[in-house]
């Protein structure tokens, strides 16, 4: 039995720590918080209840495998899982609307033909199954196994099929998801459903890689969930389940510095002094935090991936509205820009101005989160990584947004709180409130993480910020993945 020291109570740091539990280790998690979920928090005032992170749960076979790992009852037995349909309700530029069914290829197809026009519904199906093809390709090494030492292959190779596609008397195909959107959907509509998906991970469509493709598929493939009482109720039953395995917590535990003996990590040092021996320490931890907790020890994996490019983050409005949720809303709509191109500019580059966003609302059809006719809603968006930004304009923009979604939202409203960027950074230390994007192939390896495995022997790192990336399924798997280098050792290949 080994003693393990878990730094950081986030999604990735619980899945590993009660799989870890499960294969007989002593594991004890250190959070400098006062409470675990890392960004899966909760909200609570005046009878209204708010998720502050994310609020739906791609992939949750992901978790489901964790409950079936670690103990006899299934997922469904800790929480409620609902399936959203319509997944996605979509108000475009010009006015056009669409809802998009759940898991139905088909009834997608249908509902573009439908809301889009004939021909719309069939360029989206098409581009689909390529899609399906690049997850074919991806999903196992970057999903399912450690980083391969050659990462380069994945760097190299786009996994996407583009349609080849004649300009300027040269025979192209996509290498970005821009150019899937101008060359193989040709619709400005369709071009601002699929860019919405990278978007809603702070990825710039312009130069994410066509293998990103996935990020539509995975949800028309897998379905889009909820947790009734919100995701915070997901934290809930993953750190239920650890105490289950007797993991052990020490919460407001500020780990400063990492010990090591004879080159390998030897435990954690904490803020009041006190040193903590283990036989491994997994850093659940954003690059910066744990540069420092390593005095700028080189920590990088093998094969040193190239560093990811600069994150985004998300600005967050909770609005409680008197009146009740009117039967038939959808869980969530994306109300999109009316100026894609300015306000990938104003993310990303270094155009002036600020152009009225895309916002996605989200809307759930769940009592627990409101008093007697009344409504619990969440608006997001995209915003630069950093933690001085003002966001009054922008707060306002949002609202006048959404209210293309939700008409009369103003008279409706009687409060409202702003979740900025610093308070992202608060909850999981990422510099700026970054939020971390899921590992893609191609794009020269720049959409890679780092190696669950560092060059400090006994050192592991889990979460968003490593391999396999962020989102709340990639941070199971990281976890998974953890837990199989230290209980296997290095030669552990994954799940089969």
């Amino acid at each position: 039995m080994a003693r393990i020291a878990v730094i950081g109570a986030g999604m990735g740091a619980l899945t590993a720590a009660a799989r870890l539990a499960v294969a007989g280790h002593r594991v004890a998690v250190y959070e400098r918080t006062d409470t675990y979920g890392g960004a899966l928090r909760r909200f609570e005032r005046d009878g209204f209840s708010f998720d502050t992170g994310p609020a739906l749960l791609p992939l949750p076979a992901v978790y489901r495998d964790l409950f079936v790992k670690t103990g006899k009852e299934p997922l469904e037995s800790c929480v409620e899982l609902v399936q959203v349909d319509p997944s996605s309700r979509h108000v475009f530029a010009d006015g056009t609307e669409v809802s998009l069914p759940n898991a139905s290829r088909a009834g997608v197809v249908a509902a573009l033909d439908e809301g889009l026009g004939a021909g719309a519904g069939k360029r989206w199906g098409d581009f689909l199954v390529r899609a399906r093809e690049a997850w074919d390709r991806t999903r196992r090494p970057l999903l399912e196994e450690p980083l391969w030492p050659n990462w380069q292959v994945l760097a190299e190779r786009e996994p996407y099929p583009s349609v080849p596609h004649k300009r300027l008397l040269r025979t192209r195909r996509a290498g970005t998801l821009a150019e899937i959107g101008a060359w193989e959907l040709r619709d400005p509509r369709l071009t601002a459903l699929l860019e919405s998906h990278a978007l809603g991970h702070g990825l710039d469509p312009r130069v994410a890689p066509a293998s990103a493709a996935v990020l539509p598929y995975m949800e028309h493939a897998f379905g889009t969930w909820y947790v009734r009482g919100g995701l915070r109720e997901l934290a809930r039953a993953v750190y239920e389940r650890c105490l289950a395995r007797k993991v052990e917590f020490h919460f407001g535990a500020d780990v400063t510095g990492l010990l090591e003996k004879d080159g390998r990590a030897s435990g954690v040092e904490l803020a009041d002094g006190s040193l903590v021996e283990a036989d491994f320490v997994v850093a659940g931890v954003a690059p910066g935090t744990l540069a420092r907790l390593t005095a700028g020890t080189v920590v990088r994996g093998d094969g040193e991936v190239p560093p990811q490019p600069a994150a985004a983050a998300r600005l967050t409005l909770l609005l409680a509205l008197r009146g009740a949720r009117p039967e038939g809303t959808a869980h969530r709509t994306v109300v999109h820009t009316r100026d894609r191109e300015a306000e990938l500019d104003a993310l990303f580059g270094t155009a002036a101005g600020n152009p009225r966003p895309t916002v996605t609302v989200l809307r759930p059809d769940d009592p627990r989160l409101a008093p007697a006719d009344h409504e619990a809603v969440t608006l997001t968006t995209v915003v630069p990584a950093r933690l001085d930004q003002p966001h009054d304009t922008l707060v306002d923009d949002m609202i006048s947004v959404a209210e293309r979604a939700v008409p009369g939202l103003r008279d409706r409203l009687l409060w409202h709180e702003v979740r900025t960027p610093a308070d992202i950074a608060d909850a999981t230390g990422a510099e700026g409130g970054a939020v971390p994007v899921p590992a893609l192939a191609a794009a020269g390896g720049r959409m890679l993480h780092p190696s669950n495995s560092t060059r400090v022997p006994g050192l592991f790192t889990v979460g968003g910020w490593t391999h396999p990336g962020g989102g709340l399924p990639h941070a199971g798997m990281s976890g998974a993945l953890v837990a199989g280098l230290i209980v296997e050792g290095p030669e552990f290949r994954g799940s089969q």
